[in-house]
């Protein structure tokens, strides 16, 4: 039989046990909160890639924001712009006279936008809200852009013309819409707008001087 002291532990050897684990527990604390951190971020960016029409992040030149902003020339009521990334249209928007609201599914890029109206000082005229297209109801708005992609372009089609008054004007960026005549074209290439005014789509009469500008090209 042992003696008895050969069957005590030794006084050290439980310290660094005890020092071992401890060091486990940090590590372990570290590469959690990592990988909650990583997750946090990431999530609100390939959330979307994960729907069935995604709508990509990709900044407005300033000269696709000038394009904009010359259709814009006489227009009143609110505008929204829908898929607002980092906010820039609609502080444009804002700053040039416009209450302006932009509806965004990133909350990293809503922040970002409401922190980028406040630095411009159009925070009180330029709103940004954390929600779905497809699950809000523009009719409340006279003016909308869309910086869109083709494969939602008809759906959408489809959702302002049963949504938007006959005075509404419609400002698509990049890319057209399947079956609306523009009123006009602005720019040229990747910076190229679409103009699509509510009551030529629906085909309602209009007085020509309800119009801004005459139905042709810009450039």
């Amino acid at each position: 039989m042992l003696p008895e002291e050969s069957r005590v532990l030794p006084e050290s050897f439980e310290a660094n046990s005890l020092k071992r684990s401890s060091w486990g527990l940090v590590v372990t604390g570290i590469v959690g909160g990592t990988l909650v951190a990583v997750y946090a971020v990431t999530t609100p960016f390939i959330t979307p890639a994960l729907r069935k029409v995604c709508l990509p992040f990709v900044p407005a030149t300033t000269k696709q924001i000038e394009n904009v902003l010359k259709t814009l020339q006489c227009r009143r009521g609110p505008l929204v712009d829908i898929g607002s990334g980092d906010g820039r249209v609609v502080i444009a928007a804002a700053k040039a006279g416009l209450p302006a609201v932009g509806y965004e599914l990133n909350p990293w890029l809503v922040w970002y936008s409401r922190y980028r109206a406040w630095q411009e000082g159009v925070h009180s005229s330029a709103k940004f809200h954390i929600s779905d297209l497809w699950k809000v109801t523009f009719s409340q708005y006279s003016n909308v852009v869309i910086f869109g992609v083709p494969q939602m372009m008809l759906q959408l089609e489809k959702k302002l013309e049963l949504e938007l008054e006959d005075d509404a004007r419609v400002i698509a960026c990049r890319f057209p819409f399947p079956h609306w005549t523009p009123d006009c074209v602005v720019g040229e290439g990747t910076d190229t707008v679409w103009v699509y005014d509510a009551s030529t789509f629906r085909g309602v009469k209009r007085a020509p001087e309800s119009r801004c500008f005459s139905s042709r090209s810009f450039k």
